[in-house]
């Protein structure tokens, strides 16, 4: 059953460019949501992602990134997120049997560890590689926080999140794993993730998003100002050799171009 959004997405086909480039797409998410009033069930599994990538691009890998699907239902707390990572190591085996094709889907995990346990997240990290296969490579802990009740982040972590001392004594764990980070915050955090950059510069740093611009509420008509602050920000958070930036998630609503409110895709 093809459902309104994958309906609305059709209605815009074009051609590949340079269909033979080898392709990792960096960023994506797998799920099965189950209905609610509020919405239908929602499934995002290794079908619906193959079906999405053999557009004629040559995506030879991807990586998951955590969205906090199939979390364990019980034991300790800190420990639950695991369950996302055996949940996407199952699919990844499945991919890997080259039986769905030589697409590699989530070659590369990347999951939760709550990073404000401090030096007790030592064991959920090792508890992810352990049920990963190799596959495990850093975590993504949320800091996206804005003054504005019309900003709805699905999760509202502290202010200033990337200054707490016990989340940065777990953040000083990655690097013994040789673990990433992926950053999702708003554009008005960026000073912050750059000074976290500055204090550990031997741990990776992945800005998911493209440092995730505001577009909506109290950003509405103001892309101008907000571009520039946004450029420089940026330009000082370059200035970090273990930053990298992910182009990607413009499209979201929170973003304001409106995309998601025409008759066609872009």
């Amino acid at each position: 059953m093809v459902t309104e959004r994958e309906a609305w997405l059709k209605k815009t086909v074009e051609e590949p460019i340079d269909p033979e480039l080898p392709i990792c797409d960096p960023h994506h998410h797998l799920w099965d949501r189950p209905a609610r009033e509020d919405r239908p069930r929602n499934r995002y599994l290794l079908d619906e992602l193959l079906e999405d990538i053999g557009d004629g691009h040559n995506i030879v890998k991807t990586v998951f990134v955590d969205c906090r699907s199939m979390y364990r239902a019980d034991g300790p707390e800190e420990m639950r997120p695991v369950g996302e990572t055996e949940f996407v190591q199952g699919i990844a085996a499945q991919s890997a049997s080259g039986q769905r094709g030589t697409t590699r889907v989530a070659a590369g995990i990347v999951s939760h560890a709550n990073l404000t346990l401090g030096a007790a997240v030592a064991p959920v990290l090792e508890a992810h590689i352990a049920a990963s296969n190799n596959r495990f490579r850093g975590i993504r802990h949320s800091s996206v926080w804005d003054a504005s009740p019309e900003i709805q982040p699905y999760m509202s972590p502290p202010r200033r999140l990337l200054f707490d001392s016990k989340f940065r004594e777990g953040f000083g764990c990655l690097q013994k794993y040789g673990l990433s980070f992926d950053a999702w915050l708003y554009h008005h955090q960026i000073p912050d993730l750059t000074d976290l950059a500055k204090a550990f510069p031997d741990t990776t740093i992945i800005l998911d998003h493209v440092g995730g611009i505001i577009g909506i509420g109290p950003y509405a008509g103001k892309r101008e100002e907000i571009f520039q602050q946004w450029k420089s920000d940026i330009a000082e958070l370059s200035t970090c050799p273990n930053v990298v930036v992910k182009l990607g998630g413009l499209g979201m609503p929170v973003c304001g171009f409106g995309w998601n409110e025409r008759k066609t895709p872009p």
